[in-house]
């Protein structure tokens, strides 16, 4: 499935116009969070914004916008969408969606966008919704990514006020969508393209994260890898642990039990570690740690290494079961880390369509 970024950016070089919905708010409870995105273009849709009527309803609207012969020229729209029984759902929230057109001039703007995923940088999207402007760049502090903006109204507290996807209005009431484009998705290093490995960066190329994928043997690789994958068959894998940016997740399982030992004695090594998990059972977990003790690791440094990895209750050892439980941790370990990240007091504008 490509991502609404991915879609965009396909669209923009086939010079076909589309339609970006953003779930600009949400009130209640609701399928998806502040952020949600969708592409429409003619004939097409990619990514996902809940599913159900209110897709088909979103669809309708962005086509709508499409078949209007002056279409590039309209503004931003915004939605307000019940989420009850007259659309068929039963969430019982209200969500408020932003349809923006986008078409070959938006090419800079993704581009940006591309950049800063590519390179772990957070960037805010400011789309004016009531006049037919540009959408502007703005990094996390609230300052233009683009030189030479003129004066768009937007000053940093207005981006500060929420650390989400939101509405705000300027200094003259002009309402913007805010639009929190988060590149720092987790880094997953993976050692071990066997067929557990395959099956893992199968499932998580569906995710939000990033994905450095390592191993020796270079013909192990498939050819047909998703943008987030990266690969490095290096003949040293020991001096990727170095390199791995502060706050990966590291999943050791290669074809030696020696190098997975090595690799483990690296990776504890580092303070700033998110989370470590060696494959195997808990006899290799208490044969790695006397030969660990023996090295130096201390017992607080193996109390950081989860063996074996994945969620309990799945016993099957198919690699497809495997990778199944070993996501779901890696997916309960995000959600964590988003929980913290949101408990920081916010104030966002509620939406008025």
């Amino acid at each position: 499935m490509s991502s609404w970024l991915e879609a965009l950016q396909t669209a923009a070089a086939r010079k076909e116009s589309c339609v970006l919905a953003t779930v600009a708010g949400i009130q209640g409870s609701t399928p998806r969070e502040e952020g949600a995105r969708m592409v429409f273009t003619a004939t097409q849709q990619f990514d996902t914004i809940g599913g159900g009527h209110l897709e088909w309803r979103a669809a309708a609207t962005a086509r709508a916008m499409l078949a209007d012969s002056d279409h590039k020229r309209q503004p931003a729209q915004l939605e307000r969408i019940a989420l009850g029984p007259s659309l068929g759902q039963c969430c019982g929230g209200v969500v408020f969606l932003a349809f923006e057109i986008i078409d070959e001039s938006a090419a800079s703007m993704l581009a940006g966008l591309a950049r800063g995923r590519k390179d772990g940088v957070n960037i805010w999207r400011a789309v004016p919704l009531e006049s037919t402007g540009p959408a502007l760049l703005y990094d996390v502090a609230g300052g233009s990514c683009e030189p030479n903006t003129v004066d768009s109204g937007l000053h940093a507290g207005m981006f500060r006020v929420a650390n989400k996807t939101h509405i705000a209005r300027d200094a003259q009431g002009q309402r913007w969508l805010l639009d929190l484009c988060s590149a720092r998705l987790p880094q997953v290093v993976l050692f071990g393209a066997g067929h557990v490995g395959t099956a893992l960066v199968r499932m998580l190329s569906m995710l939000p994260c990033r994905i450095l994928w390592v191993d020796e043997r270079e013909d192990m690789f498939p050819t047909d890898l998703p943008a987030q994958v990266t690969i490095d068959a290096t003949d040293v894998p020991n001096a990727v642990v170095a390199k791995a940016e502060p706050g990966a997740y590291f999943l050791v399982m290669t074809h030696s039990h020696s190098l997975d030992q090595q690799l483990s004695e690296q990776i504890l090594r580092r303070e700033d570690v998110a989370w470590f998990g060696l494959i195997g059972s808990y006899t290799k977990r208490k044969q790695f740690e006397h030969r660990l003790q023996d090295r130096g690791i201390t017992a607080a440094q193996l109390n950081k290494m989860t063996c074996p990895i994945g969620i309990p209750g799945i016993y099957s050892k198919e690699p497809a079961s495997i990778a199944v439980a070993v996501v779901a941790q890696l997916m309960q370990l995000w959600e964590l880390r988003a929980q913290n990240h949101k408990n920081s007091p916010v104030v966002a504008l509620t939406p008025q369509a």
